[in-house]
């Protein structure tokens, strides 16, 4: 018997195929006009080989091996829902008893699920809240030197995260789109909550199509696709801030600022301008100064800042270009450059940043709210930069500084995380793993053996969205979607929020935490607030069971011609619509951040040299500057074990794309398999040889599991390709906090020795109870 199911994931809205109680095909939405091919892998990755079965305990925890062992190499012991279960209330209560709440760590950040209910990050976070609090951390990985940023220079980060200009602005007015990292096809098709349509690269080629010009500045032409015929400025990694501020000395020479709006929109533009023009430090920021730093001739930046200002323009940033030594720099200084140029808050103009990072960015919608679940408060009320995970494992009892405060590090005792993966998302894994024995009990709720799932003590096994019900929803998209169960839980895979209960009712707070809704309950009344809220705003949604029955909801669309131009208030009336900054402008200086006296984040957008460059004495002997980047076969690590991900990879192995220069100066062809290495860890990778790539740069997907050759080894070799074993685990400056994997050199070489087998992708060992 073959059923279709109707569901949804970040990469997209799909129906399910499901024949005895297998999903064994998928089928795209049918209003999609672009869907991606993640979706084709949903079946490899239901009934994978690498699934959790049941409940596991790590056999060194149980024989006490605790607090400083290194974990990923012992065995694990399976055990029962019932044992696990008591076992990890008496943990539980124990640490919060004798350590305090802030001892517990609550991490879970991850893409888990588009479903908004069964999100695992929300109910987990539910759990140790009413629990009696976690630490936990704020902003995203994607983006955390700007998130911390931008607001004091905007005093919003809807321009970084939210409703920006529209794609039809942008075609009707801009005739300059350019594009600092690109605009990538690949990310167009992946976005939180998920999306109905898929409009991105229509929308983009709907743009070029009517006369907007596009110029991709980056190390890489493959960063915009051919078909809108983007000039390509290729950049050496790391130095855009100095390429702004050049840009910025162009203007100023030829007297093409626009003085008005920077008088009656921005504040600090006189601070700013003397450091342009070396007033204040003695040093021009001169097209001749930047030339020799970014590896573009001054011609070529002169020529940009003036085609700047001879027509109406568009500057974006994709999120990347921040993950990088002292990130905040190239943001800061591109918000100054469009107000130079006067066009914050013109039609279709200004500054904006992710239209190349993620799904949704810039398409036209109305302002509708998503789908959610409630949050719960903290009650210990702690919070730690995201990236800043190892730091808070090695460092307790110091002091944090962050974005004006001082954070004293709590004592970790436990470690708890569900729906996301820090041996994926991190950088400096060696490290990671080192600071990661220094807990005494590591719980991880995860439907799959990923490589977090072996640094854990306590393993419980999650469903999949396949074996559960839910409501996919974005802010970003005008599509609520139903997601039907489509396969009983696979082995004894529960999910989190019935595993949770059960815990908290051997806490003693079950009612408080489930509201005494079971998954129907909770799916019916979280659409319905949804429902009520949409009306409030003009578009009454179906009743629950019409919506449930039908599989999605459609918003109505924004009309041709109805286009968005952000800030296009304040513009018209600075003063009658401030921004939310404390001068109620545009921060070029920015007093509130001069106050925190950082030196690697002052009060102006500045160029500070990068740690890591091609610029840096280290190139000598790491000859390579690598930049680990979003994959196109897969989402972050999920859908690794999958065909599409699989399919991409050489001898097992991720990628790595190299200059066709750079690989003849090795002697490597396409397909050599190579040991990608510098001072913090090294991996293999196969050959990838890509035209349209900077000398001297080098490219890898993040993603591959971590799969070291001696498990529960730091300094073990990766032999699946997970470029964070390379990445440098700094922050971007105090002030952001941010990761700066952008910022990573490496060398390069053929592997001689016998190809090790990648493992990962398999169960590790069990032994008995």
């Amino acid at each position: 018997m073959t059923e279709i199911k109707p569901h949804a994931s970040h990469w997209g809205y799909f129906d399910a195929v499901v024949e005895n109680g297998r999903v064994t095909g998928v089928r795209p939405f049918g209003p999609d006009p672009f869907p991606g091919s993640l979706i084709e892998a949903v079946p490899d990755v239901v009934h994978a080989a690498c699934r959790i079965d049941r409940p596991y305990i790590r056999r060194g925890w149980i024989e006490g091996r605790r607090r400083g062992h290194l974990r990923g190499g012992d065995p694990f012991v399976p055990v029962s829902w019932d044992e696990v279960t008591r076992i990890l209330a008496e943990e539980t209560a124990r640490v919060r008893a004798e350590h305090g709440a802030t001892s517990i760590f609550g991490g879970s950040y991850g893409w888990s699920s588009a479903g908004r209910y069964h999100h695992a990050k929300t109910q987990l976070q539910r759990f140790l809240g009413l629990g009696g609090g976690f630490t936990s951390s704020v902003n995203a990985y994607s983006y955390a030197a700007a998130q911390a940023l931008i607001p004091h220079v905007l005093g919003t980060n809807e321009v970084l995260l939210g409703r920006v200009t529209d794609w039809q602005a942008i075609a009707r007015h801009a005739r300059l789109m350019l594009c600092f990292g690109g605009l990538a096809a690949k990310n167009g098709l992946v976005a939180s909550g998920g999306q109905g349509r898929h409009e991105y690269m229509p929308l983009i080629r709907q743009a070029a199509a009517a006369g907007v010009r596009f110029i991709n500045v980056s190390p890489f032409r493959g960063d915009t696709e051919a078909e809108i015929g983007a000039e390509w400025i290729p950049i050496r990694p790391g130095t855009d801030a100095a390429l702004l501020l050049a840009m910025a000395h162009v203007l100023v020479a030829e007297e093409r600022e626009d003085r008005g709006f920077l008088a009656t929109h921005c504040t600090g533009w006189e601070r700013l301008r003397a450091y342009i023009l070396g007033e204040s430090d003695g040093q021009a920021k001169t097209p001749d100064w930047a030339a020799p730093i970014t590896g573009i001739p001054n011609a070529t930046i002169r020529r940009l800042a003036l085609d700047c200002a001879a027509q109406p323009t568009m500057l974006t940033a994709a999120w990347s270009l921040q993950r990088a030594d002292y990130g905040e720099q190239p943001y800061w200084m591109l918000v100054a450059l469009a107000a130079m140029l006067g066009t914050i808050g013109k039609p279709g103009q200004g500054v904006a940043f992710g239209y190349g990072s993620i799904g949704g960015m810039g398409v036209p919608r109305r302002e509708l709210p998503a789908v959610s679940s409630p949050g719960i408060r903290n009650p210990a009320g702690l919070t730690i930069p995201v990236a800043r995970v190892t730091e808070l494992l090695e460092r307790p009892g110091e002091v944090l500084e962050f974005n004006g405060q001082r954070i004293t590090l709590p004592d970790i005792r436990m470690i708890w995380w569900a729906g996301g993966n820090p041996f994926h998302h991190h950088q400096d894994l060696p490290r990671l793993q080192r600071a990661w024995a220094r807990a005494e009990t590591v719980v991880v709720q995860e439907p799959w053996w990923t490589a977090l799932a072996r640094q854990a003590d306590i393993v419980l096994p999650a469903t999949t969205t396949l074996e559960r019900n839910d409501i996919a929803s974005s802010n970003r998209d005008r599509f609520v979607r139903a997601m039907h169960q489509a396969v009983p839980p696979q082995g004894l895979a529960r999910n989190d929020t019935d595993m949770l209960a059960d815990l908290a009712d051997a806490l003693g707070y079950r009612d408080r935490f489930t509201e005494q809704r079971d998954e129907g309950a909770w799916l019916r009344h979280l659409y319905g607030q949804w429902r009520v809220a949409c009306g409030r705003l003009g578009f009454e949604a179906p009743e629950f069971e019409r919506f449930w029955a039908e599989g999605h909801v459609e918003a109505p669309p924004v009309a041709p011609g109805e286009e968005y131009t952000q800030f296009a208030g304040f513009r018209a009336d600075p003063e009658g619509e401030p921004l939310n900054t404390p001068s109620g402008k545009v921060e070029l200086f920015s007093e509130t951040i001069a106050s925190f006296g950082y030196d690697d984040c002052p009060g102006h957008p500045v160029w500070r040299e990068p740690r890591e460059w091609l610029g840096a004495p280290a190139a000598a002997r790491f000859p390579l500057h690598l930049l680990s980047f979003q994959p196109a076969t897969r989402l972050h690590g999920q859908l690794d074990p999958g065909r599409v991900s699989s399919a991409g990879k050489i001898e097992g192995r991720e990628p790595i794309h190299l200059s066709p220069e750079d690989a003849a100066a090795r002697g490597l062809k396409e397909g050599d398999i190579v040991r990608i290495f510098n001072g913090r860890g090294a991996c293999l990778g196969g050959v990838r040889i890509k035209e349209g790539m900077l000398p001297g740069v080098a490219a890898m997907a993040t993603g591959a599991w971590y799969d070291p050759l001696i498990p529960g080894n730091p300094d073990a070799l990766c032999v699946h390709g997970n470029p964070n074993v390379l990445t440098a685990d700094i922050g971007t400056s105090r002030l952001g906090q941010g990761p700066s994997a952008q910022s990573c050199l490496v060398q390069v070489e053929r592997w001689e020795g016998a190809l090790p087998p990648v493992t990962v992708h398999r169960p590790p060992p069990v032994v008995p109870a």
